[in-house]
Formats: structure tokens, sequence, C-alpha cells
């Protein structure tokens, strides 16, 4: 059984490492992140929560555990969440059912 937490400060190392070697790229993609994560009408646990969507939806595991961290972190929950998942899975069809399953265990691991 896969250790969420790891695979957390995995993906994280990695994306640190990557970061490392493409600073100026990495400075604006994290101006981006920040800019489209900060609270507006949204909060910012229902911005990290429509990234959890997508990132079911497009299929990106790294994606899932960084910001099931990050929802979990400004307060979502996880009727929240499933209702978040539940738009990834109407976009994404068959491939976001798994994505959005792996996203739910993901968020409860990390409680």
């Amino acid at each position: 059984m896969p250790d969420t937490k790891t695979d957390l400060q995995a993906a994280k190392s990695r994306l640190a490492a990557f970061s490392r070697t493409a600073p100026a790229l990495m400075q604006g993609f994290g101006a981006v992140s920040r800019a489209a994560t900060a609270a507006g009408r949204f909060d910012a646990a229902e911005r990290e929560l429509i990234a959890l969507a997508i990132a079911a939806a497009k299929g990106c595991e790294d994606c899932l555990l960084y910001h099931a961290e990050a929802a979990r972190r400004h307060g979502a929950d996880e009727a929240q969440l499933v209702e978040a998942l539940e738009v990834a899975v109407e976009m994404g069809g068959g491939p976001a059912v798994m994505y959005a399953a792996k996203a739910l265990q993901i968020f409860r691991d990390l409680g």
C-alpha cells in the first residue's frame, strides 16, 4: 500500500529539483499559481478543490497530492471534495473516475 505522505514528499522533492534547474520558469509559474489560488469570490479551499478536480480529469497524480494537501490546509472537507470530483467525472469520463478515487484516498490519507 502506498504511503501518501511519502509520495507527497517525493513529488515536492521532484518539484524542488526542477525549480533549481529552471528557476526563471518556476518563478513565473509560482506567480501564476499564487494568483490562481488567492482568495477572491472563491475562497482558497474552493480554488484548491477546483484544482484537485482538474487534476483528476487530467490524470495528474502529483497534482492530486499537492492540491489535496492544500485543500485540507485551507479547510476543505470531504463532502466538498466529493462534489468537486463529481464534476471532474462528468467532464473527464472513465479516466477521471479512476483519478477521482485516487484523489479521495489521498485526501483521506492526509487527514
